[in-house]
């Protein structure tokens, strides 16, 4: 009955608010990923990115303006991760803030002398955990354009991490999923990689990967979408968790 009720409230959204197909043509133009799948996925996507946009808060700041383009481009590339998973795999936030540029949060940190400091560092995407996303809307623009890059991307598989807990790079894996492979595996090419980071040797990745385990998984899976051939080639191991858990091949 439930799922009935489900399937006929997305029929009904999907209805009443279609995303135009030049628009729709126009996001795929721009968006690397989506242009790649095949004609049935690219259906589910639009799908997908139709709920999402009836289901999450966009909102522009500092004077920003987001067209109907820019949006449904938005969309497009924050769906990619659940294309196989589903909409309900973003459930427990609502807004989406998009600044112009890259943004600077002023934010107190207590250091271990018990000292209070002002942090500000500057940022191209940030996700809570029951909170919004922030994204600059330069970097979005700039997916695709530096190899495995896609701040979108970055910052959703951010939420999927966080939905059994903290970011730590552990997202809640498929019934079927080894839990023990999962952290074998990317533990194995964290330690690799930081060693061949010390020897000067050029890493196959963006190194802020080796910032934690959280942003290990949230840049492989940068990678995985935007590059998923050189992720394949240089890191096959963890290409392959990440195949099982999006559940995508795109490579």
């Amino acid at each position: 009955m439930f799922d009935k009720i489900r399937n006929w409230r997305i029929r009904r959204i999907v209805a009443r608010h279609p995303i135009a197909e030049p628009l729709w043509r126009d996001a795929l133009q721009r968006c690397a990923p989506a242009r790649r799948l095949g004609a049935s996925d690219q259906a589910t996507l639009r799908v997908l990115a139709t709920l999402f946009l009836e289901s999450k808060s966009l909102e522009p700041t500092n004077g920003l303006h987001l067209d109907d383009a820019d949006r449904v481009l938005l969309a497009a590339h924050a769906c990619l991760p659940i294309l196989k998973l589903g909409l309900d795999w973003y459930d427990g936030w609502h807004s989406v803030i998009v600044y112009p540029d890259a943004f600077v949060p002023h934010r107190p940190k207590i250091d271990a002398a018990g000292v209070v400091h002002q942090t500000s560092t500057v940022m191209a995407g940030e996700a809570w955990g029951r909170g919004p996303v922030i994204l600059s809307w330069a970097e979005v623009l700039n997916g695709g354009k530096q190899p495995g890059h896609n701040v979108v991307i970055h910052e959703m598989a951010h939420k999927l991490d966080m939905l059994n807990g903290d970011a730590n790079g552990f997202p809640p894996l498929h019934r079927r999923m080894d839990r023990r492979v999962w952290s074998r595996v990317f533990s194995s090419a964290w330690d690799r990689l930081q060693q061949d980071q010390r020897n000067g040797v050029e890493l196959p990745i963006n190194p802020y990967a080796l910032e934690s385990p959280a942003e290990f998984f949230a840049v492989a899976s940068e990678q995985f979408f935007e590059a998923p051939a050189s992720l394949r080639q240089h890191l096959p191991d963890v290409y392959r968790q990440l195949e099982q858990f999006y559940r995508q091949h795109p490579f």
